[in-house]
């Protein structure tokens, strides 16, 4: 690993302390090194307070005239909620700038480069670049495709089943995968579930995590004819986090002001030729609400529609090494399933880690 990469990776190690945090803005991390020394750091906390960049000239003081800065994503040239970064490098008098990447934003890419450029400050880009679009995999998508960047989470037994026929599922996995999934939560704006799920476990869809409060992501509940009771626990009005009912014309108005009673959010969407959610739709409406990511926890109906839409980017699985059995016993994927093998949805740039007795598969969708 040569000097230039190892101050990238430092940066990319930065930013990541902030995950499930700075939504609807990216990861950022920042090193400012003069003379082979790291003499700044720093990294973007939250939307709405400085950038990274301005954290780690801050860090240099002084000495940020005549330095280099790595950071992982290019600087932003214009104001948003905060002044541009740019305006700040050269008024600290950076020499050299590296970005493993440039920013998809219309509103940036490659004009924060061509201005430090501009001003006389030589740019690279492209180190560590694979590592810079996966940490910021969620924000490519939002602000490209505008809608979140789409996670399909599901734990299941070795052959593949997510409850035993009588429904029990509690628990398939271990403690230290679950403890994985909830680590997973909190770096999501919001999690969905179908009627299916919320009608048969009730779940809170909270993040609980033992030695740390974690960040509640928004429920989301996919209901297109209001089958879910007013008296689930995804509702209660005491919860973290607002809860969003996703639904169609088919829900009375009545249950509509009972719902909003308890402080639920009702999202009227047009209905696809199977009466349920239009999914791209959603996507859009959440998107519009600057919602980022979205994990999916099923059940099995909701996976395979997100699956045969295109619009899972993503899919986090824990198998757990026991069998159910039984053909009334749900599977991970509902649906007929595909007919031929050429038509099932593979997996590239797959990683497979041990947590425990259990497996952690994760991998993303190929394209066509």
């Amino acid at each position: 690993m040569d000097m230039h990469e190892q101050h990238m990776r430092r940066a990319l190690e930065l930013a990541a302390q902030a995950r499930g945090r700075t939504s609807p803005n990216p990861l950022v991390g920042a090193v400012v090194v003069r003379g082979g020394r790291v003499v700044g750091e720093g990294y973007h906390h939250q939307a709405g307070t400085p950038h990274a960049e301005v954290h780690a000239l801050h860090a240099a003081g002084d000495q940020a005239g005549g330095a280099t800065l790595y950071v992982n994503l290019e600087p932003c040239s214009h104001h948003g909620r905060t002044p541009p970064c740019t305006e700040a490098l050269i008024a600290a008098g950076i020499a050299e700038v590296h970005m493993a990447m440039l920013d998809p934003n219309p509103r940036v890419n490659g004009q924060g480069r061509a201005r430090l450029e501009e001003a006389g400050i030589q740019t690279i880009v492209g180190e560590c670049e694979a590592a810079a679009r996966e940490l910021n995999e969620a924000f490519v998508t939002y602000i490209t495709a505008g809608r979140p960047f789409v996670v399909a989470k599901f734990a299941a037994s070795l052959d593949g089943k997510i409850a035993t026929r009588t429904g029990e599922s509690r628990w398939i996995t271990g403690e230290a995968a679950r403890r994985q999934g909830h680590d997973l939560r909190a770096t999501m704006d919001a999690i969905l579930v179908g009627a299916g799920t919320a009608l048969a476990d009730d779940p809170l869809l909270t993040t609980r995590l033992p030695d740390r409060e974690g960040r509640h992501p928004r429920r989301v509940l996919l209901d297109s004819r209001g089958r879910v009771p007013l008296t689930a626990r995804a509702f209660d009005p005491a919860l973290p986090a607002q809860t969003l009912l996703a639904t169609t014309a088919a829900l009375s108005a009545e249950r509509q002001a009972a719902l909003e009673g308890r402080g639920v959010e009702v999202l009227r969407l047009p209905a696809d030729a199977a009466g349920r959610v239009d999914l791209p739709a959603l996507l859009a409406a959440l998107g519009r609400r600057e919602v980022t990511s979205l994990l999916v926890e099923g059940g099995g109906t909701v996976l395979e529609s997100f699956l045969q839409a295109g619009l899972v980017d993503k899919v986090v699985a824990f198998v757990a090494p026991l069998l159910i059995g039984g053909r009334d016993a749900p599977g991970a994927v509902a649906g007929a399933g595909v007919a031929r093998l050429a038509e099932a949805v593979r997996l590239e740039r797959v990683q497979v880690e041990r947590v425990e007795e259990d497996i952690r598969i994760t991998g993303y969708p190929r394209r066509p």
